[in-house]
């Protein structure tokens, strides 16, 4: 266990998708809050997206930055769509810190067009991605949460709770997570397991698939008004979505489960 002082001190926390974005930002924020970190990424890019994904160069700074908080950090290169290497990665890094208090199921990717546009490709990759992606994390991190309870965050979005358009697989996927969520809280919780999800809007991160701001601008910008935060901001940042999960790791959420905790500028609202 950490010696160190802050809302997360003592607490062993497993981050997939860390490399960069919002992913780094939750592992810097918990390494300056006194937590220990597990951090994952897949580091390299898949196909059907028409952004790269993040690489080991990535992944090593982001370790860099949490150990000059003082961070205890276990690093391993992983896709979370294989289950048995994600399992035996977060066994390895409790090996090394000594327990597991909390996992944050970051990991996720997004692929833009109309319903008639859409493949069956883009399909499976975001929802093996966002949704089993984060019910292996959930899974690879239950067997060591269940002696002694702790805390399951799963990283939805605004369009897990609105029928945001143009993304269809993954406003589905970020649904998905939101139902695998609350049915984990309620088997959970007598295990004194809470699990929670967190609901960004837009965020400045590596995920900015360009295509949909030219259907917007330029196909359909009927659908423009959904995409717009009821607060004057356009995107949030990485750093208000990292406190909504300090606080959700911390004892602060001790009798915290089943929350749909939005980070979302009201975009949801409209």
């Amino acid at each position: 266990m950490s010696d160190r002082s802050g809302r997360a001190a003592g607490k062993r926390v497993l981050i997939t998708g860390a490399a960069r974005g919002m992913g780094r930002s939750h592992a810097v924020r918990l390494a300056e809050e006194g937590a220990d970190l597990i951090v994952i990424d897949i580091c390299r890019s898949i196909p059907e997206l028409e952004y790269p994904l993040a690489t080991t160069a990535e992944l090593d700074e982001t370790v860099r930055l949490a150990e000059e908080q003082g961070a205890r950090v276990v690093s391993h290169v992983v896709d979370v769509r294989d289950a048995a290497a994600l399992s035996a990665a977060v066994d390895d890094g409790v090996a090394q810190l000594g327990g597991l208090d909390a996992s944050v199921a970051n990991a996720g990717v997004l692929t833009v067009g109309t319903w008639d546009t859409t493949t069956s490709e883009q399909w499976r990759a975001v929802v093996d991605v966002n949704l089993i992606g984060t019910w292996n994390t959930c899974a690879a991190a239950l067997p060591h949460l269940m002696k002694r309870g702790g805390s399951l965050i799963n990283i939805s979005s605004a369009a897990g709770v609105k029928g945001t358009p143009l993304h269809t697989p993954y406003t589905a996927s970020k649904h998905g997570v939101v139902g695998l969520s609350r049915a984990l809280a309620n088997e959970l919780a007598a295990a004194d397991i809470r699990v929670n999800t967190v609901h960004p809007t837009g965020v400045e991160t590596g995920m900015r698939p360009e295509s949909l701001h030219a259907l917007l601008g330029e196909a359909r910008p009927d659908l423009v008004p959904i995409f717009l935060n009821a607060m004057p901001i356009v995107m949030a940042e990485a750093i208000d979505i990292s406190n909504a999960v300090l606080f959700l790791v911390s004892d602060e959420s001790r009798y915290v489960t089943g929350l749909e905790f939005k980070v979302d500028a009201g975009v949801s609202l409209r």
